[in-house]
């Protein structure tokens, strides 16, 4: 009966814990699989992003007239003074920036090396040896759901991972559902839904492991969270403690007629 009482014992256990392959990241994943290699991704351009872009030559007077820049007032009303800063331009609805002296320029749909080479073109008529940088400035991804800090996060650059965006946002919780997880992807008004299995060594090659600005990641409850949220996280809580009084009276039980 010893035995016996263990076994329930041990069950019990076992039964309150989640097994490794429900919370560990990557499974199928081992040794052999190291094969590196430069990856070209490199994200595009849409509607509403809004861009740096600086041009510089070999004459910076000749450059001066293609860099404008912008004043922005103080939020002080006493305070009427002004300061420059750099001019950003809005890639508009029909997918172009109106740029000075060159004018409306098509950059959606274009990466940063296409777009890049693309003004460079247009400014060898005004300019010898043009160098053009471009960078975008509202880059930002928004993670939802069971994760330990949700909200909206800006990336410091335009090439951002989904595990680099969940890393942000705090990781997911326990009750994070990792094997469907939600990407939505606005593409000039297209949206597009994928979903992702982090659990799987599949995530690599997915479509949506390089994030594009303003993507959406939502990480949905697994059935733990939605159980007790459909009974109230306090009543849950109640539930598995009877559950757990229970099994300790029944093996206590078990005991007691054993060594009567």
């Amino acid at each position: 009966m010893k035995k016996i009482a263990t076994i329930i014992l041990i069950t019990v256990l076992m039964a309150s814990c989640a097994s490794r392959e429900e919370v560990v990241y990557f499974n199928g994943i081992n040794g052999s699989n190291n094969s590196i290699g430069l990856d070209s991704y490199s994200p595009t351009y849409h509607i509403d992003d809004e861009l740096i872009i600086i041009i510089n030559a070999l004459d910076p007077e000749a450059a001066r007239p293609f860099n404008l820049t912008a004043i922005a007032f103080s939020d002080n009303t006493l305070d009427g003074r002004g300061r420059e800063r750099i001019q950003t331009y809005i890639v508009d609805f029909e997918g172009n920036v109106d740029f000075p002296v060159l004018g409306k320029i098509k950059l959606s749909g274009l990466n940063r090396q296409q777009a890049t080479k693309l003004i460079e073109n247009k400014l060898v008529d005004y300019l010898k040896a043009p160098i053009v940088s471009i960078k975008t400035v509202n880059y930002k991804v928004t993670v939802l759901g069971e994760v330990s800090r949700p909200g909206t996060y800006t990336a410091t650059n335009e090439r951002i991972t989904l595990l680099e965006a969940i890393a942000m946002a705090g990781d997911l919780t326990i009750y994070g559902q990792r094997e469907n997880v939600l990407v939505i992807q606005d593409y000039d008004g297209k949206k597009t839904y994928t979903r992702v299995n982090l659990k799987s060594n599949e995530l690599f090659s997915s479509p949506v492991y390089y994030l594009s600005q303003n993507d959406v990641i939502y990480v949905e409850p697994n059935k733990t969270r939605a159980k007790a949220s459909s009974i109230g996280a306090g009543t849950g809580v109640v539930f598995s403690a009877l559950g757990l009084l229970v099994s300790v009276i029944t093996l206590v039980s078990i005991i007691v007629l054993n060594t009567d």
